[in-house]
């Protein structure tokens, strides 16, 4: 059995005419009247009942060519798959990013793309790290851009950018008088942290190691409150609760001098976060993981470092 024999049955049952399926095939008609006779001897069955001037499909004919269609269908997407390999920027990108990045990082990001390579569309996933990794590890997705430090991978990883941390605070608190502010001096203040599961709680706790024996399970919120998300933890700062850290390209403006909150860098050296996009070492589609750098190294993201380093 051959692709070619396979096409042959398709275009006969859909010209309902040898004479014209052979036209459609460019080839005689006794080369493809031939090869279908081939074709039932070897499978020893009747696909097509011949008589009169049109050709009708038998029952298991019927089957056998809608089987047929779908092994010919999943041949063209193999070649479809060799040409993006050909072309790496052709075809869709599935990409991951962390919650903590994906707000701030992926509307330039996705802009940017569309205008450089619109032949290669984003298709985006946000989730936690190790989430993402899995993820990678089972092929639904493509690459991933999240940050350091990261669990023992085995992947292929790209420096982006270093991202300083910022702390924010309502209008109203005394540190607004400052120009920056001292690390250890966040153990006196009530903290607002996010939830377990995101990595940015774990850079913050190693920021103030202090807030992570109030944050423990147990200990409830007698100075430390979690939020699901950094939007949700900024309104709870604006509302006078308490204190927290944030990724500098979360806050456009480091000096509004209006709305509820102020936003001030630490002492240096501030602590920070530094930004990488991770995909499987099997992954042939290394322009493609190109053009991503190039595309977030032109985003212009306030305050980060932009890199672009192999490790």
């Amino acid at each position: 059995m051959t692709l070619t024999e396979l096409k042959y049955i398709v275009a006969v049952a859909r010209a309902k005419h040898f004479g014209h399926a052979a036209e459609a095939c460019y080839v005689a008609q006794p080369t493809l009247s031939v090869a279908i006779k081939k074709l039932e001897d070897e499978l020893g069955v009747v696909l097509f009942e011949r008589g009169g001037a049109e050709i009708s499909v038998t029952p298991l004919g019927a089957q056998i060519v809608a089987q047929a269609e779908r092994v010919l269908e999943q041949t063209a997407a193999i070649k479809e798959l060799a040409k993006q390999n050909k072309d790496p920027l052709a075809g869709p990108l599935r990409l991951g990013v962390i919650y903590t990045i994906g707000p701030y990082l992926l509307p330039p990001l996705v802009k940017g793309m569309i205008d450089k390579v619109p032949q290669m569309p984003l298709i985006l996933q946000e989730n936690f790290t190790v989430k993402l990794l899995e993820m990678l590890r089972q092929g639904e997705l493509d690459a991933a851009i999240m940050a350091l430090p990261l669990p023992e991978h085995g992947m292929a990883m790209q420096v982006l950018y270093d991202e300083p941390f910022v702390v924010a605070m309502p209008t109203l608190h005394p540190w607004t008088k400052r120009k920056s502010i001292p690390a250890d001096d966040l153990k006196t203040e009530n903290m607002l942290l996010l939830g377990n599961g995101h990595c940015f709680r774990d850079q913050v706790l190693e920021v103030c190691p202090e807030m992570a024996r109030f944050s423990a399970p147990g200990n409830g919120m007698q100075r430390t409150f979690e939020g699901s998300s950094l939007e949700t933890i900024r309104h709870m700062v604006a509302s006078g609760i308490g204190l927290t850290v944030l990724p500098r390209a979360s806050v456009p403006d480091m000096d509004a001098k209006d709305g509820m909150l102020q936003f001030r860098p630490f002492d240096e050296p501030a602590p920070s976060r530094r930004v990488v996009i991770v995909w499987r070492k099997s992954f042939t589609r290394k322009a493609a993981i190109d053009a991503v750098c190039d595309v977030v190294a032109s985003c212009n993201l306030p305050g980060i470092t932009t890199l672009c380093a192999d490790e």
